[in-house]
């Protein structure tokens, strides 16, 4: 099997920090490879390691000669007034892309609603699509664009960033489709950095956990790797009692979900079993819906005849149209949809941050909502604090499943370490600022929770800890994600908005 990337003794450092402390690793062709790790460890560091976008303080990177690499990086950079069409294809003949399968496939599976590619100079139709400037798309259709320029290019080996951030579900399903055939087997490689549990076990075969300088490789997607690192923590005695207590949970909704439901991962059941024997349902919806009226009242917020739309003239849009839709207290809703079918809309009508055209949203005179949008713009006021400064500046004490949490107490629950604790706001990576947003939203004690996209940025670890969270959150919940694993964890129903104006219950 041929070698195509190694990387010897490197060490790399962000300040003080060390994110890289003398690492090597191997990348073989046929290798497809999931990194996971805290947000701020340095997992997109060792992407830009592997693409020579950054160099090692010590150590060398060698790649095999002829190796060809393109990586996507976690934000979209590209010019905002650059023609989508041009992004994709450049000035490439249209010979010589439509007479490519593989550039076919890609255009079809990320850009396909858009129509056939028109040709330079001709008009198309379809607004917002390939002649509009990059920078007038939503942040799903960026990502798409920036997907599809990466993906039509031949490349031996892909390295990802958070690739499925802003995708929809049919996106995501699509781009690990394409991912587990584009090469032939055995040829390629793979590096890609997600928090989407369900993508890493559907497009990888093993894993790097980025943890304290290190990189340990495990076989498998991520089950697997989930029952090795619980198994490590239940040997090794000095791994504390609250992190195995995470994986635990963890497992045992892997065992439990959709794992379980489809294909099983190959790792020992009679292991996993003995974990998880004594572990408790995620959690009591019976007692969660009795405490949520107490707190609500049989009101909530009821969506009435609304009509929303976009846009004017040719190229109005109707997102929703003429949509009746009740949530109840208690009610745990995860919204599924394609990108641009109105998930995010319909949230910010439910919080009263938009007007309907048409109908009426009525709210409970109980109902104390807080959203946590996609924008991290909202920390801005708070960058000159420290962590745990932000997060008591909206309460000290939060109550969560009958009992109370300092804020000190819920920053480490999702996952800021004692000195990560008091680092300045502004110094946060994205995944650290997306992990302070939602604690500061918890902490303001709501009995409606809206969420747009919480997961995203979010490692793996922290995303276990958000989910025993909300897992007992006694109030309405209404979660807007692709995320497969925290929709069938935290929610009990889901709808699909498919953009048609329409909200759809999913059996």
């Amino acid at each position: 099997m041929a070698h195509l990337l190694n990387v010897e003794s490197a060490t790399v450092t962000a300040g003080t920090r060390v994110l890289l402390d003398g690492v090597s690793l191997g990348l073989d062709d046929g290798a497809r490879v999931g990194v996971v790790g805290r947000n701020g460890d340095g997992k997109s560091t060792l992407l830009r390691v592997l693409a020579g976008d950054a160099e090692p303080a010590s150590g060398r990177v060698t790649r095999a000669r002829g190796t060809r690499l393109g990586r996507l990086a976690q934000h979209d950079d590209l010019p905002p007034g650059l023609p989508a069409r041009e992004a994709v294809v450049g000035d490439v003949p249209d010979h010589v892309w439509a007479s490519d399968p593989r550039v076919r496939d890609v255009l079809r599976g990320l850009l396909g609603d858009w129509g056939p590619l028109p040709r330079p100079g001709e008009e198309q139709d379809v607004p917002g699509g390939w002649a509009a400037p990059v920078g007038s798309l939503s942040g799903g259709q960026q990502r798409r664009v920036a997907l599809a320029r990466l993906l039509v290019g031949e490349h031996d080996v892909v390295l990802l960033d958070e690739p499925t951030n802003h995708l929809d579900v049919e996106g995501v399903a699509w781009l690990a489709d394409h991912l587990a055939r584009r090469w032939p087997a055995g040829r390629g490689a793979l590096v890609v950095v997600t928090h989407d549990r369900w993508f890493l076990d559907a497009a990888v075969t093993r894993t790097w956990e980025v943890h304290g300088g290190a990189v340990a490789a495990y076989d498998g997607g991520y089950a697997a790797y989930v029952l090795a690192r619980a198994e490590r923590a239940r040997v090794e005695t000095v791994t504390s009692e609250r992190r195995a207590n995470l994986l635990r949970k963890e497992l045992a909704w892997l065992r439990r979900g959709a794992p379980a439901r489809t294909s099983k991962p190959r790792f020992r059941i009679d292991a996993a079993e003995a974990l998880v024997a004594r572990e408790p349902a995620p959690r009591d919806t019976v007692e969660l819906t009795r405490t949520a009226g107490t707190r609500l009242g049989k009101d909530v917020l009821d969506v009435e005849g609304v009509t929303f739309a976009v846009g004017s003239g040719d190229e109005r849009r109707v997102l929703l149209d003429d949509v009746t839709w009740r949530l109840g207290p208690g009610d745990r809703v995860g919204v599924v949809g394609v990108n641009g079918s109105g998930k995010t809309t319909l949230l910010r009508l439910l919080a009263g941050d938009l007007t309907p055209d048409d109908g009426r949203v009525r709210r409970g005179a109980t109902v104390r909502a807080a959203v946590l949008s996609q924008d991290l713009g909202d920390l801005a006021p708070v960058a000159h604090l420290r962590v745990l400064e932000a997060v008591e500046r909206e309460a000290a004490v939060l109550e969560v499943g009958g009992r109370e949490v300092s804020a000190t107490q819920l920053v480490e629950q999702l996952g800021f370490t004692a000195d990560r604790a008091w680092t300045p706001v502004a110094e946060l990576s994205g995944g650290e600022r997306r992990r302070l947003q939602l604690t500061r939203l918890l902490v303001r004690a709501p009995n409606v929770l809206l969420l747009d996209e919480p997961t995203n940025d979010l490692d793996t670890d922290t995303l276990t800890a958000v989910e025993d969270v909300l897992d007992t959150f006694a109030g309405t919940l209404v979660v807007v994600s692709h995320d497969r694993y925290l929709l069938e964890r935290v929610c009990d129903r889901q709808v699909a908005m498919l953009g048609d104006g329409r909200v759809r219950d999913l059996p």
